[in-house]
């Protein structure tokens, strides 16, 4: 294995739990349902996966909506529970949901830029008062050390990890953020994150995720990776850094690594029309796979994806519901499976699209599926439709 790249595959430790690789699902807020984790999962490479954001509130309500985003199952392991809030009292009763409902990791959310999250002062919103996020972090790490897990436990909720230590230890946890709110900040040199890392080590937390954008930037502009480099200088490896922003391809992650010195990689919207790229992104890291790209992915394995994830959509949920997903879904999963006629020009897919989008019965969504593979459902030519830029 090159040396280079032997540096990049990497062990990755959460606290006890030592990952099979240093690839992370993120927690992408309406789309890491149970089914699309699965799906990662069976494609490989994947060293944890975490759910969507769970409000704790929700939680101990025991509100549907809540507990459908906190579905999990045995296969689904090792599982990161993902909590957003402001209130450290209630965030702690939350970890201890997550904790008695199979969590191996228990992470707090501190970079969603959403409004509806912001107004409530959690997700990014903590960024701009280090004191409350600390306070949130110290006090979910008091509650997870009370409800420590024994070894038997831990054997429950492991997967392809494994667990470093003995006796009775407490879910780990970690925290995820962003550079800083403001743009300026940033770029005059005074982002938070470096600071607020170096803090919430001193209280407990792990490990940190950080997305290499400010809150005012979204999700637009390019990832920065300096912002990244500065966090893992500043915790100067008393806690691994995992870096998250604009990763599309094995390439992409590899890059980040190199240029940030982080120990991991998570991967958000790059996996929604991808879910293979956790396992290229491991071949290439560990010198399996020499090309920077995602590899080929055959038309009929695409299809069968799409119609495994359906399955599972119905299987976890219900048809109403699975139905509503992969009409909202199919502009992602189809991405691939645009292909370069002999003239050079891109094969228009739009009949097929169209055909999920409309369709209201898994028998309208089945027969759609078993017609693209067919070769059917096809035309046109040109770039992507608006709508898939923007995605």
């Amino acid at each position: 294995m090159p040396a280079a790249l032997s540096v990049q595959c990497s062990v990755l430790s959460l606290g006890p739990v030592q990952l099979a690789t240093n690839l992370l699902l993120a927690p992408i807020a309406g789309y890491c349902d149970l089914a699309f984790r699965t799906i990662c999962r069976e494609f490989g490479g994947v060293g944890l996966a975490c759910t969507d954001l769970l409000s704790p509130q929700g939680l101990l309500r025991g509100t549907a909506t809540s507990l459908d985003l906190a579905q999990t199952n045995d296969f689904d392991k090792p599982v990161g529970m993902q909590l957003y809030g402001s209130d450290p009292e209630i965030m702690a009763q939350g970890a201890r949901w997550a904790v008695e409902h199979g969590a191996t990791v228990v992470d707090i959310n501190m970079g969603c830029p959403v409004d509806k999250v912001t107004k409530k002062d959690g997700g990014s919103k903590l960024l701009t008062d280090l004191s409350r996020a600390v306070a949130i972090a110290a006090r979910v790490v008091k509650e997870l050390e009370a409800c420590a897990l024994s070894e038997s436990q831990w054997q429950q909720r492991l997967g392809t990890a494994r667990l470093i230590g003995s006796g009775r230890i407490p879910v780990p946890l970690t925290c995820k953020m962003r550079l800083c709110w403001h743009t300026s900040d940033y770029e005059s040199g005074a982002a938070c994150s470096p600071h607020l890392a170096r803090m919430l080590a001193d209280v407990g937390v792990v490990a940190v995720t950080v997305h290499g954008r400010t809150t005012e930037m979204k999700f637009s502009g390019q990832v920065q990776l300096a912002g990244i480099a500065r966090v893992v200088e500043a915790v100067d490896g008393r806690i691994p850094v995992i870096g998250n922003g604009d990763v599309r391809s094995p390439a992409d992650a590899a890059r980040m690594i190199r240029e940030t010195g982080c120990k991991g990689v998570m991967i958000g919207r790059g996996a929604l029309s991808m879910p293979w790229i956790f396992r290229d992104t491991w071949a290439h890291l560990s010198g399996e796979q020499a090309s920077g790209e995602p590899g080929e992915v055959p038309v009929a394995t695409q299809i069968a994806m799409i119609r495994r994830y359906f399955d599972l959509m119905r299987q976890y949920r219900d048809d109403h519901f699975a139905i509503f997903q992969i009409n909202r879904r199919v502009s992602w999963f189809a991405k691939p499976l645009q292909r370069k006629l002999e003239n050079g020009k891109m094969e228009g897919i739009k009949p097929f699209k169209e055909a999920v989008r409309n369709a209201r019965t898994p028998q309208a969504v089945y027969e759609a599926l078993d017609r693209f593979a067919a070769g059917e459902l096809r035309g046109g030519f040109g770039a992507w439709e608006a709508e898939e830029a923007a995605a």
